[in-house]
């Protein structure tokens, strides 16, 4: 397929009269002047918005299938969201038992060695269980909670730590020092996220490798102006990035905005932290074992704690732009080339030869036109 006339982003800015070639789910080729080949397909963007496709660093499920369930729930994620624009992913883990995880992050690994045809590349895993705090559990069964140590995450991952990209633990946790180092030389992203931690505590755990914070504001200590906790640390460390939800209800559309203009498009990172009735009718679905009641686009467990979202990434950006006041470039940049930085990724989030498809294309009213790949 060869894209012409489109205004694309490239490297944090849109270059118009850009010519993209995709082949096999990648990008082959850029330029100004690309001719078409005998029999390949042209689409003709009009001087219509090209992004690259997005990138969802903490997504736990998808059209009724989750990441817990191992490696077919894996695969059909990774072909629905292949068909809503997402170029990568990583499967995020929810707590449960070290034989039950273990199964998910097989599954895992099992995509990312051998990948869907046409799904929606996978980078990893993210394991938001289980160094997490009892205090701030959220809709995660703490029953299963446990010190971080290199011991308990070699056991739930089968001796695959490689499969492992991004890990959330809360930094107050016995022994959470020792992990976050060895872990961050091992190549793992450690996120801080469901924690009692105060500032002081987030600014030391970025000082032995932390660098990023899960879903910034929920499951956390509030913003106190005497107390900032990690929310205030998470705003003014610039070796963190914050992950947001822009579903309208995680947030306040006041700290979406203050998130940008603290971090910038450079460091906050859009995120759905999706359940499984993402891209499903109203009703009752299940997250970690647990009952969860979808309404009017907020998913909550029985007792009203709010239980992931049903956000889309198209959603995601088309509310940061619409509803949020947020500029097309910062949104762009936070969907697809931020989330990739912020593990490490050299491809994906980018239009550049060898980036994964899909890409998707936007109205110049940022309405959704098609998903191109």
């Amino acid at each position: 397929m060869l894209i012409v006339h489109a205004n694309a982003f490239v490297n944090g800015a849109f270059e118009p009269d850009t010519c993209v070639r995709l082949e096999e789910g990648t990008v082959r080729e850029t330029g100004a002047r690309l001719a078409a080949r005998p029999g390949e397909e042209t689409v003709d963007a009009r001087g219509r918005y090209l992004l690259p496709g997005f990138v969802d660093v903490h997504i736990h499920a998808f059209r009724g299938k989750d990441t817990m369930d191992g490696e077919e729930a894996v695969r059909h994620m990774s072909r629905e969201l292949y068909r809503v624009g997402v170029a990568a992913f990583l499967p995020t883990t929810m707590s449960a038992s070290i034989a039950d995880t273990r199964r998910a992050v097989e599954g895992i690994g099992a995509v990312m060695e051998h990948p869907e045809r046409q799904g929606s590349r996978v980078l990893g895993a993210h394991m938001e269980a289980p160094f997490l705090a009892e205090s701030k559990c959220g809709a995660q069964l703490k029953e299963f909670f446990l010190d971080p140590s290199m011991a308990a995450l070699e056991e739930m991952t089968g001796g695959h730590m490689e499969w492992v990209r991004l890990l959330t633990m809360a930094p107050e946790r016995a022994g959470s020092e020792a992990f976050i180092r060895e872990a961050s030389a091992r190549g793992i992203t450690i996120s801080i996220g469901h924690t009692g931690a105060t500032a002081e505590q987030t600014h030391q755990a970025a000082d032995w490798g932390a660098a990023h914070v899960t879903h910034t504001f929920n499951a956390q200590p509030p913003l106190h102006h005497r107390e900032p906790g990690v929310p205030g640390a998470a705003l003014t460390d610039g070796r963190l990035y914050t992950e947001i939800i822009c579903d309208g209800i995680h947030l306040h559309p006041d700290i979406i905005r203050l998130t940008v203009r603290a971090k910038g498009p450079e460091r906050t990172v859009m995120i759905t932290d999706a359940m499984e009735a993402a891209g499903m009718p109203d009703g009752v679905y299940a997250l970690g074992g647990q009952q969860v009641f979808v309404r009017e686009g907020a998913a909550r467990l029985a007792n009203g704690v709010l239980a992931g979202s049903v956000l889309t990434m198209p959603t995601a950006l088309h509310n940061m732009i619409h509803r949020f006041g947020i500029t097309p470039e910062q949104a762009a940049r936070m969907c697809t080339l931020t989330p990739a930085q912020s593990i490490g990724e050299g491809l994906a989030g980018r239009i550049l030869p060898g980036s994964p498809a899909p890409l998707t294309l936007w109205e110049e009213n940022w309405e959704l036109a098609e998903v191109l790949g």
